[in-house]
């Protein structure tokens, strides 16, 4: 199925590709095993403008969509969501200065980002924010013509080897959500540094990092939109990063059911290949038709988000909710398929499964998702009354 992709979307879709297939897969297990950051893959996705898909042409991109970027997070999520996320999370950080910057802002920073030359990281959750950004304790404090910023930042993707951090600090403690600010912060400013890099059980060469604010001055024109604004860029910025999220889960399924069905074609037992087993060939029926839902759902949502449609929180949410959830299932039963095989690092499926949990909780966990979709339900129906 091609999902009525125009002939730039195949390009870049089978661009994607072979970058995975070529550079991405011969060393996926090494860099799982060292947890390094893939800085050679970053590279070449930057030689092929792949980092600027979702950026104008003005600034240097190539003035696509969320479907473009979708197709992209995809294909390299089949090999290794690992280095997927540390590419996601590049447009990720970029959003609130693509969605809300200032033209001075978006001339400054997003050529680079377009070219690859300077990666960028988004700084909301802490150790008592994350689905509740409303705790957000960081401060941004305006003195003369700097705002000073005090906080830490927690499990940050690209954290210290990003060079442009899109910030989330509260300029008004007295306003609640409505008193947070976004930031734009440059590595290197003095009173910016780094914590503790995390060793986690999956996306293991995704950088996750804290960073500390210790009386940080910026200068005050880097702010985004204007004071009190941080909840709705955060949200807007959110709205248009979790079908990304939604096209990682897509694509580790993808890839698990591919390993899957070459181990079942190959595994002899009672004398047959296990793939000419009624149970084995159920389970591989429910992943080519869950894998195929889920594909339509994030392409259809992503265009509509294209279509510049300005409320698809719902659309977002269920899209990120569904293929996530799908990405934690067929890993699971794709490692099920494989047996012994699957559970040892010989086979890429065990670093899958382990990868794919990590998609259900960051963006917003896919119980908040549901709150999201829930209130949405609630406010439509109310609507009809």
């Amino acid at each position: 199925m091609d999902y009525f992709l125009t002939e730039e979307q195949i390009i870049i879709r089978d661009l994607a590709r072979q970058i995975a297939r070529e550079k991405i897969v011969p060393v996926r297990a090494e860099l799982d095993e060292t947890g390094e950051f893939p800085w050679e893959i970053i590279k070449v996705l930057a030689q092929s403008d792949m980092m600027g898909i979702y950026i104008p042409e003005e600034y240097g991109g190539l003035g696509k969509g969320c479907l473009e970027l979708c197709i992209a997070v995809e294909e390299i999520s089949v090999a290794c969501v690992g280095v997927s996320t540390s590419y996601a999370a590049n447009a990720l950080g970029t959003f609130p200065i693509l969605l809300f910057g200032s033209e001075a802002q978006k001339k400054k920073y997003l050529p680079d980002i377009a070219a690859g030359k300077k990666l960028v990281a988004f700084g909301l959750t802490e150790a008592n924010a994350g689905s509740d950004a409303g705790g957000i304790q960081t401060t941004a404090k305006l003195d003369g013509d700097h705002y000073v910023l005090n906080g830490t930042k927690q499990w940050i993707t690209n954290g210290s080897v990003a060079d442009v951090y899109s910030i989330i600090a509260i300029t008004d403690k007295t306003k609640g959500p409505r008193g947070a600010s976004a930031f734009i912060v440059e590595k290197g400013t003095p009173g910016f540094s780094f914590g503790k890099k995390e060793n986690k059980m999956g996306i293991r060469c995704s950088i996750t990092t804290e960073l500390v604010f210790d009386n940080c001055r910026i200068p005050k024109e880097n702010i985004i939109a204007k004071e009190g604004m941080g909840f709705i860029v955060t949200m807007k910025t959110l709205d248009a990063s979790r079908t990304g999220v939604g096209a990682q889960g897509l694509g580790v399924a993808q890839g698990a059911f591919d390993e899957a069905v070459k181990f079942a074609r190959q595994r002899i037992q009672f004398g047959h290949p296990v793939i000419s087993f009624q149970a084995v060939q159920h389970m591989l029926a429910d992943m080519v038709i869950e894998i195929e839902a889920a594909r339509a759902l994030i392409y259809s949502v992503a265009r509509f988000i294209d279509s510049g449609a300005k409320d698809v929180s719902k659309e977002s949410a269920a899209a990120k909710t569904f293929a996530t959830d799908l990405g934690m299932k067929v890993t699971t039963n794709a490692l099920q398929v494989m047996g012994g095989s699957g559970y040892m690092k010989e086979y890429p499926v065990e670093k899958m499964m382990r990868d794919a949990k990590i998609l259900q909780i960051y963006e917003g966990t896919n119980q908040i998702q549901r709150n999201v979709i829930g209130l949405a339900i609630i406010r439509e129906a109310a609507k009809k009354l």
